[in-house]
């Protein structure tokens, strides 16, 4: 899908590399937020060091390998949810350790590497934006097929895809941020 050309009702505002957003499809506006979430979370978890990715520094802190596996594995449900499950990155660790409500525990085997976590969040969310900006917005606009208060707070398809790629990615690496002042570690930007 190619960027919209601009005419004289859709004049280029946001830069000269694409028109206005509201001439965008809302999956291309939702990439762009992912593109910089991406960004963030790459510059806060490249310092940390691969031994204390696991390290809890005082009661009741997600460190980061509890936060970036958690982040992992719903990028896959954003595929399902956008109609492409197949373009699903392939997980090399289960989801038992990482999803809502699993407990983050100092690492006692069960977590895999800084390496494999971060590397899988990079590839599957880097997958995701490539992918949203070819979601048409009828797709966007359906009705959200989760149950419960998910449903509830976003009912459209394109409100949980849009929470999950940026505010839920966001969510989690500020924890990230805030473990690495408690470690000693100080801002990472």
């Amino acid at each position: 899908m190619s960027t919209p050309t601009p005419t004289a009702e859709t004049s280029t505002c946001c830069s000269t590399k694409h028109a206005c957003a509201t001439t965008r499809p809302l999956g291309a506006v939702i990439a762009d937020s992912l593109h910089v979430t991406l960004h963030y979370g790459g510059e806060i978890l490249k310092s940390i060091p691969a031994e204390r990715f696991c390290e809890v520094p005082i009661n009741d802190i997600n460190h980061p390998a509890f936060c970036v596996g958690h982040l992992a594995i719903y990028a896959n449900k954003v595929f399902e949810l956008i109609g492409r499950a197949d373009l699903k990155v392939a997980m090399p660790f289960g989801d038992e350790h990482f999803k809502n409500g699993a407990p983050c525990v100092a690492q006692d085997g069960r977590y895999p590497s800084k390496e494999v976590l971060v590397g899988t969040w990079t590839k599957a969310w880097t997958a995701v934006a490539n992918a949203l900006p070819e979601v048409d917005d009828k797709t966007l606009a359906g009705e959200n097929p989760m149950e419960g208060r998910m449903r509830e707070r976003f009912p459209t398809v394109g409100s949980v895809v849009n929470f999950l790629c940026a505010p839920h990615n966001m969510m989690h690496l500020g924890q990230v941020s805030s473990w690495r002042r408690v470690a000693g570690l100080g801002s990472a930007m």
